[in-house]
């Protein structure tokens, strides 16, 4: 088995706002990056970010008024990938993707986030655990057939081209959790897993824990141990399936 973490949704980098966490619950909101013009998915195809719009203004509701969707952001289309929905993940076959284009069938990928607290907390940023996948299989974009072209954002592209790939996932045991998951703090002027977490997963392949942007997911050195210590803490899926 391997396990590769990737870090998903939207941030000062990529949109320029951090979705919520509750730090006293690990409550969350998942919210994607913005589409890349270059990309811009098929009009018929398309997401924005007022698709979050609802589940942002429950989360302000009960915890904090920041929270809502920023005004600038309504009506702009969004990158949603992973599309918890649908259970896919897109990425392209060089560079950041290499890698995840040799998965295989039980594989995982483990998406991470950088999330805002809307509560006093030791960190401006909380980094946490926010969904995984266990991989179901792994095929190029344009081997997707017309009638699941909705279910990713690398599929709803206007023009599609064979680097894309898509990652679906098996249902049983793959989703957005339930409940975030901090493993991050920033240390040695970095955000980067904790030493307990790290020690915990029996390491990553990048230095010393390292958690911000990077152009080559790291991949986790020995993924049955973290299992063991996902296990532990007992996360629930969320997805819609149609």
């Amino acid at each position: 088995m391997r396990a590769i973490l990737v870090r998903v949704g939207i941030d000062q980098a990529f949109g320029g706002w951090n979705a919520p966490i509750d730090p006293r619950s690990n409550e969350f909101v998942f919210v994607p990056i913005p589409e890349d013009d270059r990309t811009l998915a098929d009009p018929a195809l398309r997401t924005r970010y007022d698709d979050h719009a609802d589940e942002l203004a429950l989360f302000a509701d009960a915890k904090d008024a920041r929270c809502a969707l920023p005004d600038r952001l309504r009506g702009v289309p969004t990158h949603h990938d992973p599309d918890f929905r649908y259970l896919t993940y897109g990425d392209i076959a060089t560079n950041r993707g290499r890698e995840i284009a040799t998965l295989e069938a039980g594989d995982l990928l483990v998406f991470y986030s950088g999330l805002r607290p809307v509560a006093p907390c030791a960190h401006r940023l909380i980094y946490a655990l926010t969904g995984q996948y266990e991989v179901a299989e792994v095929l190029r974009a344009d081997q997707v057939e017309s009638s699941r072209l909705h279910e990713n954002a690398h599929t709803r592209m206007a023009h599609r081209t064979n680097d894309h790939l898509i990652v679906r996932a098996k249902p049983d045991t793959s989703g957005r959790f339930d409940r975030a998951i901090p493993v991050g703090s920033f240390r040695d002027r970095a955000y980067r897993l904790t030493p307990e977490v790290l020690e915990a997963w029996g390491g990553i392949s990048a230095r010393n824990g390292y958690l911000q942007r990077s152009a080559r997911p790291p991949r986790l050195l020995d993924p049955s141990r973290y299992l063991e210590w996902l296990g532990a803490r007992h996360p629930g899926f969320r997805h819609a399936l149609p």
